[in-house]
């Protein structure tokens, strides 16, 4: 080692400087006497260490031992090691061979290094840079290396002292801005700020302080690749940390919204609302207007459905809080929301709570009747009685072809149960039908018209019929009991055919398969519930219409009720009213509506017309129907005038029945 001379030639000198780091560089450049020293580059470095030697052509012992005390970092192990052979004894030799084009004209932070990489590399390049360092670097005698080492620990202090200030006001900064893990963040800057301390100490106080800040500007030479992994990790686990925060705090701020009620100040002033509960996928509407959305439809979070265990049809009564000067219209909320609720269904909200699902409810077979009777002069309601009797929870079909007089039908029903049994809610459902109709059966029906005219969309139809459906299972779920009359049950079945999405199996006629399943769910909610309460449905059907769709959808219903009532488009093309064909209607179980006398009576008569015509028929039983003021008068004479045989009736009950 101390035979290591300098080559007296440039080339020579300037590839033993090259293979310097930028570190040993700096601290070589200061113990020659050069001055702005941290802002130059490896380059220039070189190009000036190279010049400066080759100006003196002589060894660098007369060269200053004294560094700038802020310039000079704590130097590495490898270079203490060659610090402290003594440069005098090693004369300039010339034997190196030249290099043709120098290795460090570039910054080196266009080409960062891996710590570990840069510590193997150092490793493995102590010993082959021995020689020149030691060659290079000035004398260090016995009185100046406690000297220097004092400087040197001296700024090291004083940096330490920087960075504890840097440190406060970097985390400070962080937490005003926002970000969602600031104690991540420390750590990440402390990191770089300990690497850089540790494998980059000898770039000098400068340096320290930009790999302290971490995201600060900095220039190229002065950000080595640990500084920039080191912040691009910090910025990338930020980014991570933004976004788990926002997905958190937007969940958190959506279950407060919908668990909590809105809160009423004193001066608010409450508007009081009412409606049917409209409950959706996402969010529930009060339609105060009728059963379609309307303008004035209050909002209703899913969080106070859950809370108040509302359901979909639900009689709500509650408040809306009055818009104060200004409020009205400026923000994108469309609907009021709903801010207090006062009853649900003419229960208490605690009361509602209790309630029994509709679902869970036992249905039986209809067993109380509901007469139709009112007067001798209404001939249709008495022949209903007689030959297909209807019964609280009945599900009954009214076939029909076109101009038959279902609608005639349908409001003779509803004014004789209004008559009867005043205590049933009576619900008229007209789906796709004319105008004039249901302003028809608004004036002579005492009951709830739900209508959805055919020049609305097919999705009206459907809103209607389902929240109406909904309606009438929530009022028996009290205990009360309902009377819908849908008319009719083919438009309805249409209608689902166009709003719902298509499955891909398309039945004859074009129907889709999952259009009929809400028809039949509607159809199917009628029912007789044991312990109290009903819901009869009776819905009109139409058949030899010329269409396939009317018939696979008929087709659909046929088994599913237990009763039916036929009319004749013969017996309407001849003016003769009620079309009833008697032959072809019947009611299941109706001995559970009917008394013994009754029963035996009436499959008496049906075996009696059975070998009529259907002409002869119908009139044969409106002239006895005519000649007596009620039905028992006509059964007493229908007794009096046919024998008793047949035996006791149990192969009409059978011909009956089915």
């Amino acid at each position: 080692m101390t035979d290591t001379t300098i080559p007296a030639d440039g080339a020579g000198n300037r590839a033993a400087l090259s293979r310097l780091r930028l570190a040993e560089l700096q601290a070589l450049a200061a113990a020659r006497g050069i001055t702005g020293v941290s802002q130059m580059r490896k380059g220039d470095l070189v190009t000036t260490l190279s010049d400066l030697s080759e100006t003196e052509g002589a060894p660098v012992e007369d060269a200053p031992a004294e560094a700038p005390v802020e310039e000079t970092p704590a130097p590495e192990e490898g270079a203490t090691s060659e610090e402290a052979a003594p440069a005098e004894e090693a004369p300039v030799s010339e034997e190196q061979a030249p290099v043709e084009e120098p290795a460090a004209e570039e910054p080196a932070a266009e080409a960062p290094v891996a710590p570990a990489r840069r510590g193997s590399r150092r490793a493995s390049a102590a010993s082959a840079d021995a020689a020149a360092i030691a060659a290079v670097l000035p004398t260090v005698t016995a009185t100046e290396q406690p000297r220097r080492s004092a400087a040197q620990h001296a700024a090291q202090a004083e940096l330490g002292l920087e960075l504890d200030k840097l440190i406060p006001a970097a985390e400070a900064e962080g937490e005003a801005e926002g970000e969602a893990q600031p104690s991540r963040r420390s750590r990440n800057r402390r990191g770089g700020r300990g690497q850089g301390a540790q494998n980059q100490g000898q770039q000098g106080q400068n340096q320290g302080g930009s790999a302290a800040e971490g995201d600060a500007e900095q220039p190229a030479e002065k950000s080595q690749g640990g500084q920039q992994g080191q912040n691009q990790g910090g910025q990338e686990g930020d980014g991570r940390g933004r976004g788990r925060y926002r997905d958190r705090k937007r969940g958190g701020r959506g279950g407060v919204v919908d668990e909590l009620d809105p809160e009423i100040s004193d001066d608010d002033v409450l508007i009081p609302i009412a409606g049917i509960l409209d409950v959706l996928d996402n969010y529930a509407f009060v339609r105060t207007t009728g059963y379609l959305p309307g303008p004035s439809d209050v909002y209703v979070s899913l969080g106070q459905v859950k809370k108040y265990n509302l359901r979909k049809g639900d009689a709500v009564v509650g408040a809306i809080r009055q818009p104060r000067d200004g409020e009205q219209g400026s923000g994108r909320q469309k609907y009021n929301a709903i801010v207090k609720i006062d009853s649900v269904n003419g229960q208490t909200v605690d009361e509602a709570a209790d309630r029994v699902d509709f679902g869970k409810l036992t249905p039986i077979y209809p067993n109380e009747r509901l007469r139709l009777e009112t007067s001798p002069e209404k001939l249709s309601t008495r022949i209903i009685d007689l030959i297909a009797p209807i019964g609280k929870g009945q599900r009954g079909l009214i076939v029909a072809p076109p101009k038959a007089g279902k609608t005639l039908i349908l409001q003779a029903i509803a004014k004789a149960i209004a008559v009867n049994n005043p205590e049933v809610h009576i619900m008229v459902v007209l789906v796709d039908e004319r105008p004039e109709e249901v302003t028809d059966m608004q004036r002579s029906v005492k009951g709830e018209v739900i209508a959805s005219t055919f020049d609305r969309p097919a999705e009206d139809h459907t809103t209607v019929a389902e929240l109406a459906i909904e309606r009438a299972k929530r009022l028996v779920e009290l205990g009360n009991d309902v009377v819908v009359l849908l008319d009719s049950i083919t438009r309805l079945g249409r209608a689902y055919n166009l709003a719902s999405p298509a499955s891909g199996r398309i039945l004859s006629g074009g129907v889709d398969a999952s259009a009929l399943y809400p028809p039949k769910r509607f159809f199917g909610a009628a029912r007789n519930i044991e312990g109290g309460g009903s819901l009869t449905i009776l819905a009109t059907a139409l058949v030899e219409t010329g269409s396939k769709m009317d018939e696979v959808i008929f087709e659909e219903f046929k088994g599913t009720g237990n009763m039916e009532l036929r009319l004749s488009r013969a017996l309407a093309d001849k003016r003769i009213f009620p079309a009833v064909d008697i032959y072809a209607s019947s009611t299941r179980r109706e001995e559970e509506l009917l008394s013994a006398d009754e029963v035996k009576i009436t499959w008496r008569l049906r075996r009696a017309l059975a070998g009529l015509e259907l002409q002869q028929q119908l009139e044969v039983v409106l002239s006895k129907l005519k000649e007596t003021g009620s039905n028992t008068e006509f059964l007493v004479q229908i007794q009096q005038s046919l024998p008793a045989g047949g035996g006791n009736g149990n192969g009409g009950a059978a011909h009956h029945k089915g």
